[in-house]
């Protein structure tokens, strides 16, 4: 049976030096061709009693295209509450995710929004990409700095999140208001991405306090969703700062 939590197996160099740094990694494989390069990484892994191994070619072990010569095999990251994960930031920044596919996309996603200092991250529990290597690697070491819970319905979590007194913002490119400049990014708040292609569920968008748009002035029709939460997370962290 599999642990709860995520991050069970981590693949890549950033990725995996981030789980060792977080006393995570219990067996690391390292490609022999890649030794040399690795030694600081096999030295802390050594010193911190994990079992290594030491083989020819490091891809079969590996789900991704490109594990970077080391695959590591983890204690995986326990999932939380929505109340923990509104509480990793004061005030209050949770980036909550509707159902999105695409590993490398929520990876992308959780590095830029670690990056932008969001503490929190709600993922639903079923119709989602699996939080392993794939979208590890992409995050580069960013989801060992993330208190993520994970829940039965996307829009019953946007109704928890109104009772703890944040505020929600859908991303949608129908949205009415823009989301720069938008004043609630300075309060509690939580910004809500929707899947790729299909956007916010009908639910989750009747349930949002706000739903806003980025201005495209381009002839496109949208954004990619990580691009879309990059430029969302940034705002925030733009408004936070008041500049």
């Amino acid at each position: 049976m599999v642990r709860p939590g995520i991050g069970h197996s981590v693949e890549g160099i950033h990725a995996v030096t981030a789980a060792l740094a977080a006393g995570r990694v219990e067996r690391l494989t390292v490609e022999r061709s890649r030794l040399e390069s690795l030694q600081t990484m096999l030295a802390t892994a050594r010193g911190l009693g994990v079992d290594v191994e030491i083989v020819a070619d490091v891809r079969r072990d590996a789900a991704t295209d490109a594990p970077q010569g080391v695959v590591a095999l983890c204690r995986p990251i326990a999932f939380v509450s929505v109340e923990a994960a509104v509480a990793a930031t004061a005030p209050a920044a949770v980036l909550v995710l509707d159902h999105l596919e695409d590993p490398r996309n929520v990876g992308a996603l959780a590095r830029s929004a670690v990056a932008a200092g969001i503490g929190g991250l709600v993922i639903p529990e079923h119709r989602a990409a699996p939080l392993e290597a794939t979208a590890f690697k992409a995050a580069a070491g960013a989801f060992e700095h993330l208190a993520v819970a994970a829940v039965s319905s996307v829009a019953n979590a946007v109704d928890a999140l109104k009772k703890l007194q944040v505020w929600t913002v859908g991303l949608d490119a129908g949205g009415r208001q823009s989301l720069f400049g938008l004043a609630l990014l300075a309060e509690p708040v939580a910004i809500v991405v929707g899947a790729e292609g299909s956007g916010l569920s009908r639910l989750v968008r009747e349930r949002v306090d706000v739903v806003a748009s980025i201005p495209i002035r381009g002839p496109v029709e949208s954004l990619n969703a990580s691009v879309a939460a990059a430029l969302a997370v940034y705002e925030l962290a733009r408004v936070r700062a008041g500049t």
